[in-house]
């Protein structure tokens, strides 16, 4: 997040004090005292699968048709990663900051914001996997393209997931409604990745060098341009459907609620004691390697399948083990975390280090399965990890400090910010080395450079990089537990808080699913019996 404005946010969204119309008569009533209708939450839900699908088909495969397909340089691919990424980052403080000042209309504050991105989203999405009738400056417009395709999710996702607080003001409803959404957004990574890796799979099969009707090496197969063509309307084409859904299904009501009062800390000095608390340092410096591997290795595994190994037939079931192994393993890891604690958790990352080495030294199909099933489970609590140390983090630096309310929100928006930046110099180093090693965009085979290259990248790097993580995050004591005499004041601190990050705007998405599904609720119970209300 690159552009932040000083002070916490001020406000909550500001709502007129009459009820707004519901947007049809097809959406049923709703029962009882904020209660929500089975249908109210499925086109809640479906309103987040667009940006998953299409960042699930990007992850995996953009790369791949950035270099054999639009046959753009590594180097200028290393440069529409890295911008993306970055815009990314610089667009969530700025949709926040934007959307919280915004009036409110007929529709509500928040669904216009949705409405309005969904063409603009739809359409960069799209261009973003055409093929210009130009090549000289091919790398200029997918570097555009993707730098708005990421700025754009930003501001359709940051008002879709502050929705959920103005969905009900029933607190069991807003969980069943975040439920629906986690669960159709796991859908949605799942079906991104396979329906688009089903359409594109012709493009880089085995036979792909075997055809003599292409001019040569270097020609842009029309068939690949067809089939990625076709793979990103459908894609594109979820987002009008699915948000119009959501619009017809959806009401946005009016929230009375006002932040807790009280004198904020800007985000620039709340910034500096972050950074100077030891833990928190701890936390992001070792999060920064670990998350950094694990998008290497999403990224790489296309492109080593396709030419460093003969495993170009498997590249979908591959992509798809992975997610089910994540998905499917998400329940477990949370259950060894509350049982082993949340360092002998982190050890699980370790479980894809040998077996990454072991597709880079010996690449069969039987090894590769169980290394796509492991890097799944591997994934799940890298993801899962860090969230749940970070509270254990700020309530450190609250019992040491004592800081007002507030720097919780700069924790997680700061701890976000620098693993989005971490990503983004990973991949776009990662993506200059291939150009280093000589990598010819659209041939049909590389160099021994460039396949020694991609094994390193899909072992060595990510392995080192774990380890390295893992050695940072395991040295040192665990942050303070705070003990029952600090609970009370400490508990009204994190309440504060709360009533701040509901009204944050740009609060990162995973922090409105922890305030809206009742997790920080049931997290701090044990500690802080004053939160039983909130």
């Amino acid at each position: 997040m690159a552009v932040y404005r000083e002070a916490i946010p001020g406000p909550a969204l500001e709502t007129p004090s009459t009820s707004l119309e519901a947007h049809t008569s097809a959406q049923g009533s709703d029962s009882g005292a904020g209660h929500l209708s089975f249908y109210r939450k499925l086109c809640y839900g479906i309103g987040g699968v667009p940006n998953q699908v299409a960042s699930s088909a990007i992850a995996f495969y953009l790369q791949l048709f950035l270099l054999d397909v639009a046959q753009i340089p590594a180097a200028q691919v290393s440069l529409v990663l890295f911008g993306g990424k970055v815009s990314g980052a610089a667009a969530d403080p700025l949709a926040g900051f934007l959307i919280n000042r915004s009036r409110r209309t007929g529709s509500g504050r928040l669904m216009p914001w949705v409405l309005g991105c969904m063409p603009f989203i739809a359409l960069a999405y799209f261009f973003l996997w055409f093929l210009p009738p130009f090549t000289i400056l091919r790398g200029l417009w997918y570097t555009t393209l993707y730098c708005l395709f990421q700025a754009l999710a930003t501001f359709f996702q940051v008002p879709y997931t502050a929705l959920t607080m103005l969905l009900t003001p029933n607190p069991k409803e807003r969980d069943s409604a975040t439920a629906y959404r986690m669960t159709l957004e796991m859908a949605g990574t799942l079906m991104g990745a396979t329906v688009h890796g089903l359409i594109v799979s012709g493009a880089h099969g085995s036979h792909r060098c075997k055809e003599d009707t292409l001019p040569g090496e270097g020609a842009v197969s029309p068939n690949a341009t067809r089939l990625y063509f076709i793979a990103a309307t459908v894609v594109a084409l979820t987002y009008p459907v699915c948000s119009t859904l959501l619009y017809l299904g959806v009401k946005e009501r009016s929230d009375p609620s006002t932040p807790a009062s009280g004198q904020g800390v800007g985000f620039l000095a709340g910034l500096g004691l972050t950074v100077r608390h030891r833990p928190y340092l701890k936390l992001v410096i070792s999060f920064l390697f670990i998350s950094a591997a694990v998008q290497v290795e999403q990224s790489y595994l296309v492109l080593f399948c396709t030419h460093a190994s003969q495993l170009q037939d498997h590249v979908q079931g591959m992509v798809l083990t992975i997610l089910v192994s994540a998905v499917l393993s998400t329940p477990m890891w949370e259950w060894v975390l509350q049982r082993f604690g949340k360092r002998m958790s982190a050890l699980g990352i370790c479980a894809m280090v040998p077996f990454a080495i072991l597709l880079a030294a010996v690449p069969m199909v039987p090894v590769a399965y169980v290394v796509a099933f492991v890097s799944g489970l591997s994934i799940a609590v890298s993801l899962l990890l860090p969230w749940s140390m970070l509270p254990d983090v700020v309530d450190d630096f609250q019992l040491q400090h004592q800081h007002g309310p507030g720097l919780e929100t700069i924790f997680y928006s700061s701890y976000v910010f620098f693993t989005k930046l971490s990503g983004a110099g990973a991949l776009g180093i990662s993506t200059l080395s291939l150009d280093f090693a000589g990598y010819e965009s659209g041939a049909c085979r590389q160099s021994e450079q460039v396949v020694v290259t991609l094994k390193v990248l899909i072992g060595a790097v990510p392995t080192s990089m774990i380890l390295i993580g893992l050695c940072i995050l395991m040295v040192g004591p665990t942050p303070k537990v705070p003990s029952r005499a600090n609970s009370r004041s400490l508990g009204r601190d994190v309440e504060s808080s709360v009533t701040l990050l509901k009204g944050a705007a740009w609060a990162p998405p995973f922090m409105s699913y922890l305030l809206t599904s009742g997790h920080l609720r049931e997290a701090c119970a044990a500690d802080y019996p004053d939160l039983g209300n909130l």
